[in-house]
């Protein structure tokens, strides 16, 4: 199916060039699931092991990593923890095992979504459009945002504290994060971040964003109870304040 919109593509608009890494040590699969990306105008690297896919994410970090559990070294899910200790793009994980309680542990892991093995290409392409939209609201990122307590790296998608080792997030507290770092210093109302993060029907679920807002003060301000840098304006929404510069008016 096409996009909504007359003559726009379903992959990303030319230029943008969005990387994929996908990890898979079949051969028989790998190399269609390269091509097919590829044709849709994504910048695609294909490996076969865990350990060249962590060495991958780590010298040039994927706008999203589709995993196989089934690696030859070691089990995705161990590649899938390891991957979560430093980074929050988004993962979509390939596997012919289907049981409801494979599928929790690896949601609960930090996978993005899950698809069983066989698939169409089709359905896949529909994921990966999907994972990306979530993940990479629109705007033009500067690289990094920088605060005496942390560093928020748009570029690489992962968190720094101030001695430089990296902060473990959930996908949806670094999409929480992401979207206030992109306007550093600038508002951000509930229902912008709402829509983005879970889709215009959760627009008064508010009590998710003050969860969200809590975990990540707990693992990026030197006082959680007397936030600096994450701020909240009661009713309208929140802002990511850089040089911790509390406003009175903002809590």
């Amino acid at each position: 199916m096409g996009s909504l919109v007359s003559g726009l593509p379903d992959g990303p608009v030319p230029g943008s060039r969005m990387r994929v890494l996908v990890v898979e040590d079949d051969a028989k699969l790998r190399r269609p699931l390269t091509l097919t990306l590829a044709s849709q105008g994504y910048d695609v690297a294909g490996v076969e092991t865990g350990r060249e896919a962590l060495a991958s994410i780590a010298a040039q970090p994927p706008d999203l990593v589709v995993l196989d559990l089934g690696l030859p070294d070691t089990d995705g899910f161990d590649v899938l923890e390891q991957l979560r200790a430093g980074f929050a793009m988004p993962v979509l994980v390939l596997s012919a095992r289907d049981s409801q309680t494979e599928k929790v542990r690896l949601l609960d892991g930090g996978a993005n979504d899950y698809i069983t093995k066989p698939f169409g290409m089709d359905e896949l392409l529909a994921r990966v459009r999907v994972a990306l939209r979530q993940a990479s609201p629109t705007g033009a990122p500067q690289p990094e945002v920088v605060t005496e307590a942390f560093t928020v790296d748009l570029a690489a998608k992962r968190v720094r504290d101030a001695a430089g080792a990296p902060i473990a997030l959930t996908p949806t507290e670094w999409g929480v994060l992401e979207l206030l770092a992109r306007r550093p210093g600038q508002l951000v109302t509930q229902r912008e971040l709402l829509q983005q993060l879970w889709g215009p029907e959760f627009e008064k679920q508010t009590h998710y964003l003050r969860v969200y807002m809590g975990h990540l003060r707990r693992k990026l301000e030197p006082d959680p109870t007397h936030p600096r840098y994450l701020l909240t304006e009661a009713g309208r929404g929140y802002t990511l304040d850089p040089t911790g510069h509390r406003d009175t008016a903002l809590t």
